[in-house]
């Protein structure tokens, strides 16, 4: 029975999986800019441009800088050991896959369903918010979405006491990047690389124009005294100090969820003993860099006072129309950014969510619909399909505080299993070969192990209760269907 539990699939059977003989593989189109882009396009948007806001509120103060920092040093030891996977096992599903070929068939289960909470349940997320920045636009230029039509039922406006019935522009936006997945990866590429390019020039935009308003009493002191703040929720957190700065990481963290959706393309990839270490590495340290400035900036032109009462909602806009003068113009197209950032967002858990469950369902995990490609468009139309359907009906009926921090912990959940691994694999198998090897291990991966568990830490205990219910659903999907339905079950190897 254990030794079922843990059985593994063979670096061998994973690249035999990979091949393009038969038709029956999905199309390497992906270069390394595409796939740099792909990982830029999946970082910045929901978090850089809303939680920031809330960890220099909450957390840290203007040392958010600091934040993220930490946070970035987290994925850097994390994107390291992804890229030598990446390198390595040049096959669609991420850390699924790698788990699956170092720690057995349980874990790989545990981390693939974990996986859902990150990219079908991050998507429904930013496509909420996504709903609400439309009905922005909409209202520069007159008009507006009846409130009920942009939210879920279980939320109410306080003003008028309305509640909502359904979150119609999310279904939308959902809807329309699911067919753009179907149609092809290389359109979606395309499509992802002209939003990069303009959410990036806008990021860059705000921090060349909002130095020059940088108010130097708001970075003093740069790292403020400990204390404890309360948010309107009633909810106590510490403030400065060390323990604000390790807190305020835990928030930033979703601010860097999307690199590792750049692993899932690796079967996609032309070349990816060499595009996928660029691709997960390069975005990473551009988004690092950008997030760096874009906090010093946002923190140095409006007060924490701001961020926890008028400028809590739309805090970037807030903050250009109320500080930097003669730029109103400038806090619109900050809105239209953020409103491609999120479409690019949700473009890639899309695709990640999808590039998971083909590979579970190549391995009998899952029912084999998931891996059914269109006999056209080679992709996993059907995958793409139901979970539309998923992700819609939490986007359209739940309110985006439910699902809140869970993808942050599912992700780096993901990352720590990833470190592990890599470790693994370089003990059991140093014959396989490498187009990158993570120097200093197991240095590095014992490092990225310590930081993501302590943002994990950070989390708190309700985040750690509700990951260990989904968990166990999962293991009941998993002693039900897939232990049996297994390729490398008795009986069903071939």
């Amino acid at each position: 029975m254990a030794g079922s539990l843990f059985r593994i699939k063979s670096i061998e059977s994973l690249m035999a999986t990979a091949s393009d003989s038969g038709g029956h593989s999905l199309k390497r189109t992906l270069t390394a800019p595409a796939l740099v882009a792909l990982g830029i396009g999946g970082i910045i948007g929901a978090g850089l441009f809303v939680r920031t806001a809330a960890a220099i509120a909450e957390r840290s103060g203007p040392s958010v800088v600091l934040a993220f920092i930490v946070a970035g040093i987290g994925c850097a030891f994390a994107g390291l050991c992804y890229a030598e996977f990446a390198s390595m096992i040049p096959i669609a599903g991420s850390a699924y896959t790698y788990s699956y070929a170092t720690m057995g068939e349980l874990i790989a289960w545990i981390i693939g369903w974990d996986l859902v909470l990150e990219y079908a349940l991050g998507a429904a997320t930013v496509a909420i918010s996504w709903s609400q920045y439309f009905n922005k636009i909409l209202e520069f230029v007159g008009l507006q979405i009846p409130y009920q039509w942009y939210h879920s039922p279980l939320e109410m406006q306080p003003e008028t006491g309305i509640h909502g019935i359904i979150n119609l522009p999310a279904i939308f936006i959902l809807a329309v990047l699911t067919l753009l997945l179907i149609r092809g990866i290389s359109e979606s590429a395309t499509v992802n690389n002209i939003i990069v390019v303009t959410k990036v020039s806008i990021v860059i935009l705000v921090i060349i124009i909002g130095w020059g308003f940088i108010n130097p009493a708001n970075h003093t002191p740069f790292i403020p005294e400990p204390t404890l703040y309360t948010t309107p929720q009633g909810v106590t957190h510490s403030y400065g100090g060390i323990m604000g700065i390790l807190g305020a990481a835990g928030v930033v963290f979703f601010a860097f969820i999307g690199f590792d959706a750049v692993s899932t393309a690796a079967q996609e990839a032309k070349h990816p003993e060499r595009d996928m270490p660029i691709g997960i590495l390069g975005s990473l340290v551009v988004c690092t860099l950008l997030y760096v400035a874009f906090s010093y900036v946002l923190s140095g032109v409006a007060t924490v006072e701001d961020f926890r009462t008028a400028g809590r909602e739309a805090s970037v806009a807030y903050a250009i129309s109320t500080y930097m003068t003669g730029y109103a113009w400038l806090a619109k197209f900050v809105t239209v950014a953020i409103l491609f950032g999120f479409s690019s967002v949700i473009l890639v858990m899309l695709l990640g969510q999808s590039r998971v469950f083909y590979s579970m369902a190549n391995d009998g995990l899952v029912p084999k619909v998931f891996a059914e490609l269109h006999p056209t468009y080679k992709t996993p139309w059907k995958s793409n399909m139901v979970f539309f359907v998923f992700t819609a009906l939490f986007g359209a009926f739940i309110p985006e505080s439910v699902v809140g921090e869970m993808t942050s912990i599912g992700t780096l959940f993901a990352f720590i299993l990833v470190c592990a691994g890599v470790w693994v694999m370089r003990v059991r198998r140093p014959d396989i070969k490498r187009g990158f090897t993570v120097p200093a291990l197991p240095v590095v991966a014992v490092l990225g192990i310590l930081v993501c568990g302590a943002m994990i830490f950070g989390l708190g205990w309700t985040n750690w209760v509700r990951l260990a219910i989904w968990l166990g659903i999962g293991l009941v999907l998993y002693f039900g269907y897939g232990r049996t339905h297994s390729r490398l079950a008795p009986g069903n190897q071939r």
